[in-house]
């Protein structure tokens, strides 16, 4: 065993000679990546970046705010330690509040987070920080770590002769490794801090911005809670969150020598840029209204059963189950019959989820005038035995929509009954009805004398938590009072 182990420790040693290990200028750290070059972190960005963008509803087509985080970005690119190198700057027609980067100098930023952010110097640390990330190379090391992990664990796993052992250890790295570590946050705020200050940003922004997205998270928790639903993932869950980044941002800007308050933050500059911008679901996508969703352009409607969460991608919808009586996804997406019948649609459409198996019961319906099928199979789905019942819609022509729900046996008889009428509730939508359905805004409003946040709070466009929501998103909380001439934002239903 001994010898085992000194045999992979001279294997390693031998790469690590041959591997070249440099000084990172921006974290002056040494860098050992063998396994990924800055020319290949390039190539997996320029590969991957098509592939963010249609996974992330697309790009935010609004120049003025696109134009404008561009400009923004690129001040801050060019007083980074890669001044160079190209970066490239995507605003994407996301309502999830994030932000990342790929490797090779792509940042993006969703209108979701922008809706947060209240100056210039906020939206800059946050970009910063991401550009921190670039600079650090943390998807370089978090690469190169996987590999070596992954490396170790097959040399230990062949000497030891077990299976068993290399697929526990590498079951667990790739846990540890889905996002940044604390480490990694932690240098990547502290270059944000500094890209931001040479850039004539507030570095002092930071902290504040980071207080906001905590605040979101928290609130998101309580009504995530209250409706006993879950939470699609957003900055937190990529970027780990603890409760020092908050004051260790605020030192990194007392380091600087700044006083508080001694720069612009460009807040007005930043309000007028995203004053218009459309605010949670993008009516062109289909827009989500607790259970039901409606698309105006497609003309239809339909409700999932309580609780369930509405989630909407670029070509499907899915809706997850939760709490006790919950349980299950749905999808539901739509496709052209191309020449085939509505049998053979839907069996062929069956085959791309459920290989190897075939439709049973199956049934011709009319669902509000249109002809339907449907059809199930019982079949275990990530280890749980459950029934998943296709149901397809000719809407018109050759133009169908399906759902695909998938249900554990155990809540079947509870959920049948719910899911029928879901499918009983999907209807085409005559087009002045088409045409009432409208999604959400910012619009930026001059603070009145006797105006109050409780008294402009009741202009949000929401059902619930009016009052807490307009604190978020304006940066303040319960203490904070209200200036006349002050300008705040508002999130009020597009006319």
């Amino acid at each position: 065993m001994r010898k085992t182990i000194c045999a992979i420790g001279m294997f390693i040693a031998a790469l690590l000679l041959q591997g070249c290990v440099t000084t990172n200028p921006a974290t002056g750290s040494s860098d050992f990546t063998p396994f990924m070059s800055p020319a290949k972190e390039s190539a997996i960005g320029k590969e991957q970046h098509p592939l963010v963008i249609k996974q992330h509803g697309g790009v935010l087509d609004v120049p003025k705010v696109a134009g404008y985080v561009a400009v923004v970005g690129g001040r801050l690119a060019r007083v980074s330690e890669l001044p160079k190198s190209p970066f490239t700057f995507t605003v994407l027609n996301s309502p999830i509040v994030n932000a990342f980067a790929l490797p090779g100098g792509y940042i993006y930023v969703t209108r979701g987070i922008l809706a947060l952010f209240n100056s210039e110097s906020e939206m800059a640390s946050v970009l910063g920080h991401e550009i921190g990330h670039v600079t650090a190379r943390h998807s370089a090391k978090r690469y190169n770590q996987q590999l070596f992990t992954g490396l170790g664990v097959a040399l230990l796993g062949a000497a030891t002769k077990s299976k068993g052992l290399g697929d526990a250890l590498g079951y667990g790295s790739q846990i540890y490794l889905k996002s940044y570590s604390r480490g990694n946050e932690y240098e990547s705020d502290q270059l944000g801090v500094r890209y931001s200050t040479r850039a004539g940003f507030d570095p002092y922004a930071a902290a504040d911005m980071l207080g906001s997205l905590d605040a979101e998270s928290s609130l998101q928790d309580i009504i995530a809670n209250r409706t006993g639903q879950q939470r699609p993932p957003e900055f937190f869950s990529t970027h780990p969150n603890t409760r020092d980044r908050v004051s260790r941002a605020f030192n990194a800007a007392q380091e600087t020598g700044l006083p508080q308050n001694s720069r612009d933050r460009g807040r007005d500059r930043f309000l007028n840029a995203i004053d218009g911008m459309i605010y949670g679901d993008d009516p062109a996508q289909g827009v989500i209204d607790g259970r039901t969703f409606s698309h105006g352009p497609l003309r239809f409607r339909f409700t999932v059963p309580e609780n369930y969460r509405l989630s909407n991608s670029s070509d499907r919808i899915y809706a997850q189950g939760s709490g006790p009586a919950g349980g299950g996804i749905i999808i539901f997406a739509g496709d052209d019959l191309q020449g085939r019948n509505m049998m053979e649609f839907t069996s062929d459409t069956w085959r791309k989820f459920a290989k190897n198996t075939a439709l049973q019961g199956l049934d011709d319906l009319t669902i509000n005038g249109m002809g339907a099928i449907t059809g199930w199979n019982d079949i275990t789905v990530a280890n749980v035995p459950s029934r998943v019942r296709m149901v397809t819609i000719r809407y018109s022509g050759d133009q169908v929509y399906y759902f695909l729900m998938i249900t554990p046996l155990s809540k079947l008889d509870s959920l049948s009954n719910s899911l029928q009428r879901m499918t009983y509730s999907f209807k085409r939508l005559p087009p002045g009805q088409a045409r009432k359905i409208k999604g959400k805004i910012i619009r930026v409003v001059t603070v009145r004398r006797r105006d109050t946040a409780e008294k402009l709070s009741r202009k949000m466009a929401f059902a619930d938590h009016k009052l807490d929501r307009f604190l978020v998103l304006n940066g303040l909380n319960s203490n904070s009072r209200l200036i006349a001439g002050q300008r705040v934002k508002l999130i009020v239903y597009d006319k």
